[in-house]
């Protein structure tokens, strides 16, 4: 009993997916080790390397799963698909969760996804006398009905597994109050609302930082996806003194007067985010830019990048879009994006080391989420990571979205690509100098992203649940 006193309790954070693309459970990994002096084992799969705070804090245990595959059979039959890796998974979970990693005090499970995760953990956590955390970040079945359609036999049963095992949790968070009233409501689940807030390392960027982080993506930046474009015109020669957005001279580094606006969006390229949208609104934007100046359809872009290259500035500036993520529909929208005849818009897709990410967001000056919620139920974490940079937010419109956004104070809300033109046409007017609508939104943005940061959030309101579950 003394030895078991002694013990340094120890938690097991599971996610089904790609560790470093659930920016939410690394979080709740550093405050399990750091706030709550807990040692923790995180079960995932690979793919993507999580925050460097992550993989050099010694109290934290990465344990990598394998992704399981089984395109030859999806081919044949997507319900045995379905089924055989549901299986392969759960076998896989169960042998992780029971002999590679030490008993944890408690579980603390990410979900969705929902099978086999929820029913895995629930029988090792009886196996090994531990406790069970679900926290919702979504609801698992209306994700995958939006590929089936919600009636499918198939989204049924995940919808019946998903409800049984998640009301067997100990304990249990969600992303918002929405969220929390139906989990309540139709659930029968009662939930600890845990927002999403932005974590320390996340915050404007200095102007060094932005040069630093430009030098390094200086290729990625200034290659055009296609043929050339109004960014890749602009570099000629390697100059580490100069990138898109910045220049060095005598050892002092300052912005460029012409350059871009700086349009940022995270996306997982699934289809809960409509990534037309964007592709439309951008295409619009550049016709109408065109139209108030008064140029026609024969006026040679040519000439018009040498004059912009040369420091010429214009009322409205070129907006360069850099899209970071992986996902499904990557490529569709990447061969859609070369086939844009664009004058005054550039796009860019990439995918970015975890440091660096949060440098991209500082030095950015409109964030975008196209992401809609298969449920309507909860947040894209990728706006308040925008918050915590200080950066306002053009984001398409849902049920919950106002419990994070809100209009003329950190950002906008849109519904249809030509809302979003009219509110880039608006912002940028004047840009760099003469922003009247965006500099606003810049304050309300800053100060949404620093009134509260994650390890507040967790300290709060994560914290005492995690206490009361383990006794």
């Amino acid at each position: 009993m003394a030895e078991e006193a002694g013990r340094r309790k120890r938690a097991a954070v599971v996610v089904l997916g790609d560790i470093g693309r659930s920016p939410r459970m690394q979080y709740h990994s550093l405050s399990l080790a750091n706030q709550a002096g807990m040692e923790v084992d995180i079960v995932a799969n690979g793919g993507s390397d999580p925050h460097l705070s992550l993989r050099e804090n010694p109290s934290i245990h990465v344990h990598e799963m394998k992704s399981v595959q089984l395109s030859g059979i999806s081919k044949i039959s997507g319900a045995l698909a379905l089924l055989l890796k549901a299986v392969i998974q759960f076998i896989m979970l169960i042998w992780f969760l029971c002999f590679k990693i030490p008993r944890p005090d408690v579980f603390v499970v990410q979900n969705p996804p929902s099978v086999p995760t929820l029913a895995a953990v629930k029988l090792v956590s009886w196996l090994r006398g531990s406790k069970f955390i679900v926290d919702w970040h979504n609801f698992g079945y209306t994700l995958l009905g939006l590929s089936h359609g919600r009636s499918h036999i198939i989204v049924k049963i995940y919808f019946w597994i998903e409800k049984h095992f998640g009301r067997m949790a100990d304990g249990a968070f969600c992303v918002t109050k929405a969220m929390q009233h139906e989990l309540a409501q139709n659930w029968g689940i009662k939930a600890t609302v845990l927002y999403d807030h932005s974590p320390e390392f996340f915050h404007p960027a200095s102007l060094t930082e932005k040069h630093e982080l430009f030098c390094r993506l200086g290729n990625s930046i200034c290659s055009a996806m296609g043929s050339v474009d109004c960014i890749s015109v602009e570099k000629e020669v390697e100059d580490k003194n100069t990138t898109v957005l910045t220049s060095k001279i005598d050892g002092g580094i300052s912005l460029k007067p012409n350059r871009p606006a700086l349009v940022v969006s995270s996306t997982s390229w699934t289809p809960d985010e409509d990534f037309s949208i964007l592709l439309e609104a951008a295409l619009m934007y550049d016709r109408r830019v065109a139209a108030i100046l008064g140029e026609d359809d024969s006026m040679d872009e040519g000439q018009l990048w040498i004059d912009i290259k040369n420091g010429k500035q214009f009322d409205y500036p070129r907006l360069l879009f850099v899209i970071t993520g992986k996902g499904p529909d990557r490529k569709k929208y990447e061969e859609r994006i070369k086939k844009l005849n664009l004058r005054r818009v550039a796009f860019r897709t990439m995918w970015l080391a975890s440091e660096d990410y949060p440098l991209l967001l500082g030095s950015a000056d409109l964030g975008v989420s196209l992401h809609t919620s298969s449920s309507g139920l909860d947040l894209p974490m990728k706006v308040v990571d925008m918050f915590g940079c200080g950066l306002p937010v053009c984001a398409a419109s849902f049920s919950c979205i106002e419990e994070l956004v809100k209009v003329n104070r950190n950002g906008l809300l849109f519904s249809t690509s030509s809302e979003l033109a009219d509110e880039l046409l608006m912002l940028f007017k004047g840009f760099p100098e003469e922003c009247d609508t965006l500099k606003p939104l810049k304050d309300g943005a800053l100060s949404t992203g620093s009134s509260s940061k994650w390890s507040t959030e967790w300290e709060t309101c994560a914290l005492p649940l995690v206490n009361q579950v383990i006794g």
